[in-house]
């Protein structure tokens, strides 16, 4: 209910995913409006179930605010999820408060205090994954290396990359480059057991170079909101650049299948959801204005996410990697975040 558009994107993004994918999906909201929406698409499916929730966390809802909407549309969806109703929730709502409600129904995974959001973007051969992308702004190594591993999890389970090579974000490809947080997550990155090629340049973001590129989430967000702006911007200036002449005209039009196809593969809607790694629970988080094909793959993601187990899967990993930087030498504090006892000497 929350979304930029409304219900009626989810309600169409459900038939389509019911239809496609042979899924079955709850709507949770405000049941009449969902009922009005379903008869006038003519839509009777017995995978469609309908879940009243009379409250809607906003946009403009602060996350701790929206907590105390205990019968909104996103409380329940979580919930149904924690009661084992459900598998996963998909939800172009508030992100902070999508956030808030999967950390407190489910709680995070065991070594993870704050989640990460990971965004599929596209590059020159398939897509890299960005992890975070806005969910933790001010991270310490051992998140950036807890993102690493769990963005290398995803890409192996669910994008199905064999080896997933992963890169740190930083302004030089040296392991000397960088600000205090991305030469001491390097440091770290190194004795995980990843497949950890380094440094990536923001250059090579959009190469195909690397399946996993590990940021904070503020870098991160920048990242995804400059890429979709330069994405608008090209397209644009193709458009005009392609009827400034009858030669460019011609041209444009020669080009047109070349373009529709490098729009497919650049499109949000066909990724359609971001998903939330680190909560104990499948969590999908759509763009707040996306329409019915984003909501019907970000469903898809959902449930190749939970058919695949993701969840267990992050929990195996994290504890295998951070096994192996123990016994790399890492201590345990390093590990965990957690700073070292101060000496007694020291204290006195």
């Amino acid at each position: 209910m929350g979304g930029d558009l409304g219900p009626r994107p989810c309600v169409e993004g459900a038939i389509a995913a019911c239809q496609r994918f042979n899924i079955e999906v709850t709507l949770v909201g405000k049941e009449r409006a969902l009922k009005r929406l379903l008869s006038a698409m003519r839509v009777s499916d017995r995978r469609i179930n309908i879940v009243n929730a009379e409250d809607v966390v906003t946009m403009r809802d602060a996350p701790r605010d929206s907590l105390r909407k205990k019968n909104s549309s996103l409380a329940i969806a979580v919930d149904l999820v924690r009661k084992g109703e459900c598998s996963a929730v998909v939800s172009p709502a508030n992100t902070g408060a999508f956030l808030a409600h999967a950390m407190l129904s489910w709680r995070t995974l065991p070594g993870i205090k704050k989640p990460a959001i990971a965004t599929p973007l596209p590059t020159l051969h398939d897509r890299v994954v960005i992890v975070d992308s806005g969910a933790v702004v001010d991270c310490k190594p051992h998140q950036l290396v807890n993102f690493g591993i769990m963005g290398a999890t995803y890409a192996r389970e669910v994008l199905g990359r064999a080896n997933p090579r992963v890169g740190l974000l930083s302004n030089g490809e040296e392991e000397t480059k960088g600000n205090d947080l991305t030469i001491a997550a390097h440091k770290l990155l190194k004795k995980t057991g990843l497949n950890f090629l380094g440094n990536a340049e923001g250059r090579d973001v959009f190469t195909g170079d690397y399946d996993v590129i590990v940021c904070d989430g503020f870098v991160g967000n920048v990242v995804l909101k400059c890429a979709e702006g330069l994405a608008k911007t090209i397209t644009e200036l193709l458009k005009r650049e392609a009827k400034k002449s009858i030669p460019t005209s011609i041209g444009g039009a020669l080009m047109l299948p070349a373009v529709k196809a490098v729009k497919r593969r650049t499109d949000y809607d066909e990724t359609g959801g971001a998903p939330l790694l680190g909560v104990n629970g499948v969590a999908i988080i759509s763009h707040g204005s996306s329409n019915g094909k984003a909501i019907m793959n970000a469903l898809r993601v959902a449930a190749e996410s939970v058919s695949r187990d993701l969840v267990g899967h992050l929990k195996l990993d994290l504890a295998r990697y951070h096994d192996h930087m123990l016994a790399q030498g890492v201590t345990r504090e390093e590990v965990a975040g957690e700073s070292a006892p101060v000496p007694e000497k020291v204290a006195e």
